[in-house]
Order: C-alpha cells, then structure tokens, then sequence
C-alpha cells in the first residue's frame, strides 16, 4: 500500500475547511497540521493540528501544502514551500496580479520534482466535464463563440471583506470570481490573444470593480464575452457553447449553498425549418447534475500527478498565468480605454 501523503493547510477559512474535508474523506491523504492566524478562527480547529507557522509545518514532514490563504501572501507561501521540496496545491488567483505568478513559476522551475496546481475547481463541475466530453467528441463541430455570466449578491458584510481590499487582493470581481470564467473559456476555446474591458465602481464604491465587461478573440475566430457581476443580487451562473452542429448551455452551479440553482447541461441540437416545425426552437436535451464532486476530482488529479510523477496538466502554473496575462491586459485596457493584444 502507498504510503499516506501528510498535508498541512495554510488559512482555514471557507476554502481551507473545504479542503481539510476532502482531504479528511480520503484515505491517501491526511493533515498533521494547520496554520491559521485568526484566533477565533483557530477556536474551531482541533488543538493537536494548530501549528503557529509554515516554518514549523514544514518541520513536521507534510508532503503537500495546501495555500488557502488571501491573495496577498499566496506567492511568498507558495515559493517557501517550493523551495523546501514540497508539493504545493494552491488556491486561485495565483496571487494579486501576473508579477506575482511568475515568481511563482521561477520557484517551480527551480524545484522540479515538485508539483504545483491551482484551483480551478469550476473545471471538475459535472456539467463543465459533460459539456468538454460533448465538444471533445466532434459530433456538434467546432466551437463558435461562448459567452458567460457570473454573479453575486453582494451581502452585508460585502465591504469588510479582505476580498474587496485592493492591497489584498489586487483587483475586484473580475480578479476574485470572474477568473473562473476565464478559465472556462480558455479550457473550451484554447488562449485568446485580443482582450477589451470595462470596469464599473458604480454601486460598493470601494477602489475595485463590481462589474466587470470583458471582451475576447483569438486567431481561431472565437470570440468570447463574459459579465462578472456583485451587483446582480442574485447568485447566477451561466455559460453558452455556439457549435457549428448546435449549442451547450451551461447552468447552475452546485455550491455548498445551493443558492446558484440546480446545475444543469442543455444540449441543443442545430435545426432549421426544413427539419423542425419552427425555426429557432429546435429539440433540447437537459440533463441535470445533483452531486458536486469537483473539489474531490481536482484534488484526485493532483494525487494521481504526484503518486504517478506526471506533470500537472489540468489548472497547472501556464494555466495559471495564462488567465493572470488576460486579466493583466482586461485591467490596463479598461484604464486606458483601448483594446489590446495578449502576448503569450
């Protein structure tokens, strides 16, 4: 039997109990030790796994240091941990803006029996897979066009939030939830090279965006646009697939609150009237996903890339800074008002 990967958890917020959890439902894995600042934080964790800093954490033998830490101190954890010869699982963004990734990726390059991904969970959501697995298959053709939307509510405590604190963060919606996007479009289309954005402060007023509008193409002829939202006051999440045969409509996203509705795959099957009754409303094929097992698919990857010495493929470092570069670009296009071209 394999020997137990040892895992320590950097930050136990939402994100760092997601992953204590997965890592908790699997017998390969297991956490001798958190390091968590917050004090009422720490109330929460059992007292034999507190461990007051990496330096320590990483004195006590763990094999994987999961960063689930705010943006800001991301990369330093994350290059520490390389550089000590440890498998690094880190959450997005990769840091609060592209200087910071590619510090990251210098300390990757440097440590390379290490393993380093990100995480972009949205692509392990059942109805991203299924909608991929349809255009991996060729049956409804090449990929037109996508366009997304993601959005939030906002809340209460909106404006206390660290996520919202530019010099913690680096960037607003696009940066926090609108990556995901971005993501996604890049693992249906492939890289965009051209990028045009807006940014609005119009309703938090809090030195980030709380919409962002960004436009994309790529020398493949797709275009992509997506809307990332905190002034929708509804959780929405929605991505449409134009195809040469048809289209794909991602909807709903299974979350730990279920407040984004059921999450679902529409399979649209092209039809003009000379096969359907009514042009423009051709057969739909819905099929609904009820159990979200992204956070344990991705982190059974990451397992199967170190157990099995592959590198990283699915949310790896280029990845990573690929959808950093966009962002990077969105955010100078938005201040300058002019398009520009993503250089890879």
């Amino acid at each position: 039997m394999a020997a137990t990967l040892k895992c320590g958890i950097l930050g136990f917020g939402y994100m760092g109990e997601i992953r204590k959890r997965v890592i908790d439902s699997l017998d390969s894995m297991e956490v001798i030790g958190i390091v968590e600042p917050n004090e009422n934080i720490r109330r929460n964790i059992d007292p034999h796994l507190i461990c007051p800093s990496l330096d320590e954490l990483l004195k006590e033998g763990v094999d994987i240091v999961f960063v689930a830490t705010p943006n800001s101190y991301a990369p330093d954890l994350c290059i520490q941990s390389l550089n000590a010869g440890k498998h690094v699982f880190c959450e997005k963004p990769p840091g609060r803006n592209l200087a910071d990734i590619q510090k990251i990726i210098e300390a990757e390059k440097q440590n390379p029996r290490t393993k380093l991904m990100f995480g972009f969970n949205h692509r392990f959501h059942p109805a991203v897979m299924k909608a991929r697995a349809v255009i991996d298959s060729g049956r409804m053709g090449n990929v037109l066009g996508i366009r997304g939307l993601y959005g939030k509510s906002g809340g209460v405590n909106y404006r206390k939030s660290w996520r919202n604190d530019k010099t913690i963060s680096g960037g607003g919606i696009l940066l926090d939830q609108g990556i995901h996007m971005l993501d996604l479009f890049r693992y249906f289309c492939g890289d965009f090279e051209f990028v045009k954005c807006f940014l609005d402060d119009s309703f938090w007023k809090m030195d980030v965006e709380d919409n962002a509008y960004v436009i994309l193409g790529n020398k493949k002829n797709q275009n992509a646009f997506f809307h990332s939202s905190a002034t929708l006051w509804k959780h929405i999440f929605r991505i449409e697939i134009m195809l040469e045969k048809g289209y794909l409509n991602v909807e709903g996203l299974l979350s730990k609150t279920g407040s984004y509705g059921r999450e679902r795959l529409t399979i649209g099957k092209r039809q003009f009237e000379d096969e359907a009754e009514a042009i423009g409303n051709p057969s739909e094929e819905i099929i609904y996903f009820d159990k979200d097992l992204s956070w344990e698919l991705e982190i059974r990857e990451f397992i199967g890339c170190i157990t099995e010495n592959r590198a990283v493929s699915a949310s790896s470092s280029d990845d990573a800074w690929k959808v950093m570069k966009i962002i990077e670009q969105a955010y100078q296009d938005a201040k300058n008002g002019k398009g520009g071209e993503v250089t890879q």
